[in-house]
């Protein structure tokens, strides 16, 4: 099924007991934050938590953690939501192959029933705003999409680019933005900037599912989010014109901010708690100047909680970052077989491959360093043979604890670039990077003592499915 907007999708987490409704009263600080960080320490299957009674909000309406859990992120792709891990990836690598599937133009949006503009314009009046982690420098705008177009080439669909990227609220009108270099939106600033211009942006809050799957996911730069998000719906996705900037926005979103990045203009914005489990410090950062919002009646806020990992966020960017990375290693090495980038945002992979011939493996791990995801994050990798499932934990810590020769196995590859949020840099944005080959060695690299390998006995794949069956019915 695909959801046109975050208020349908709501709805089916509910109806599949996904989704819990706070219905005392709670503060906005601390609870909100901490309610949706412990959902992530409950297990895999945690629900989606709505909140519609919060002291000092008149009616404010919050959904948090809806990408919280397996069960809600195989529900926003239309699958059962028992699907497993391992199953959502690959039907998550199947969609993919029908990229590109056009949009949908509609008109009608909901987010235009309201309009704020020029001197009207008050974030703190449209939003239940309210800090994730107690050491966050302000208001932070953590789920939203953030279009923009690149301005030496506006017309090109594909270079209009739909991505995440945090935004401190820091007045009225005013937002704060961090642009990763690695980022489409931080070319596109600064293609704008080179010719002294401001650049316009549209952000949308409260999206329907799978439009915040393709906004955290790493494309290519000329390859379209929306055209993404319909090869991943099974069906166009619904997109409108936002009426300030022109560009095309989704067209089920709660909100729609609409203004420019200011030219040159940079403000302090942080600390914040990120997706690394640490605090980022205050850096000068773009600045965003609001000219318009359009929101629905009543509309809902939706936010996630950012910190220490497992949060909604892991959910949200795991299978969006292996199957990129696999279809783009697969293009050049078709031996490799499957790519698990689900820790931090990829900051750390695990990929299994065939080898062509002795230091094939490595070669692999170089290539995932430098593809457009891994320059700002593949900072670790783990290669393993085809016949470990790099999804298994303990498959690959047997593979590193019995192949690995560290004086012959580890690649450290210094002075690289990654984003400036990693916390082990050496400096902001520069790094060392490090491929463990853990796979078996083949010709000419002819060394260790792998000849007789242990293998499961015949018989144990159908043991195992009775032994699964025989649990389910007691």
């Amino acid at each position: 099924m695909a959801y046109d907007d975050l208020r349908s999708f709501l709805a089916t987490l509910e109806k599949e007991g996904q989704l819990l409704r706070i219905t005392e009263q709670v503060q906005a600080e601390p609870d909100l934050a901490a309610a949706a960080n412990a959902a992530g320490r409950i297990g895999e299957g945690a629900p989606a938590l709505y909140f519609d009674d919060v002291a000092g909000f008149a009616d404010a309406r919050i959904a948090m953690n809806v990408h919280g859990s397996w069960r809600n992120h195989a529900l926003a792709l239309g699958l059962p939501a028992a699907t497993s891990v391992r199953e959502q990836v690959e039907e998550f690598a199947r969609r993919w192959d029908d990229f590109p599937v056009a949009p949908e133009r509609r008109e009608d949006a909901p987010w235009r029933e309201n309009t704020l503009t020029g001197d009207d314009v008050d974030l703190f009046a449209v939003l239940p705003l309210f800090r994730l982690n107690d050491g966050d420098g302000g208001f932070y705008l953590d789920k939203a999409a953030v279009v923009s177009r690149d301005p030496e080439d506006p017309g090109h669909f594909g270079k209009q680019n739909v991505g995440t990227y945090r935004l401190e609220v820091t007045g009225r009108n005013r937002l704060a933005i961090q642009p990763v270099p690695m980022h489409d939106v931080a070319l596109h600033l600064k293609a704008a900037e080179s010719r002294g211009e401001d650049l316009p942006v549209a952000i949308t809050l409260g999206n329907d599912p799978v439009i915040s799957v393709v906004a955290g996911m790493p494309m290519g730069y000329d390859q379209s989010e929306y055209e993404m998000a319909g090869a991943l719906r099974g069906a166009p996705a619904p997109i409108a014109t936002a009426p300030y900037t022109g560009f095309d926005v989704p067209w089920g979103s709660e909100v729609v901010i609409e203004g420019v990045i200011e030219s040159r203009v940079r403000e302090i914005e942080g600390p914040f708690g990120e997706f690394t489990g640490h605090y980022s410090g205050g850096r000068r950062m773009p600045v965003i100047r609001v000219e318009r919002v359009s929101y629905r009646t009543d509309p809902v806020y939706e936010s996630l909680y950012i910190g220490m990992p497992w949060t909604e966020v892991d959910f949200l960017v795991g299978p969006n970052t292996c199957v990129p990375l696999l279809k783009q290693l697969r293009a050049e090495f078709p031996e490799v077989k499957a790519v698990n980038a689900m820790y931090t945002h990829g900051l750390a992979v695990v990929i299994s491959t065939e080898k062509r011939y002795g230091g094939f493996a490595k070669a692999v791990g170089m290539r995932a360093m430098t593809t457009p995801h891994g320059l700002g994050y593949v900072t670790q990798v783990i290669v393993v043979d085809e016949d470990v499932d790099p999804f298994d934990l303990p498959q690959v810590m047997w593979a590193m604890s019995a192949k690995v020769n560290p004086a012959e196995d580890v690649v450290i590859v210094p002075n690289l670039s990654v984003m400036a949020l990693a916390p082990a840099a050496d400096k902001p944005g520069i790094t060392s990077k490090m491929i463990i080959d853990a796979t078996t060695p083949v010709s000419p690299d002819d060394r260790g003592h792998f000849s007789t390998p242990a293998r499961d006995l015949p018989e144990t794949a159908a043991w195992a499915e009775r032994l699964r069956q025989l649990i389910a019915a007691r």
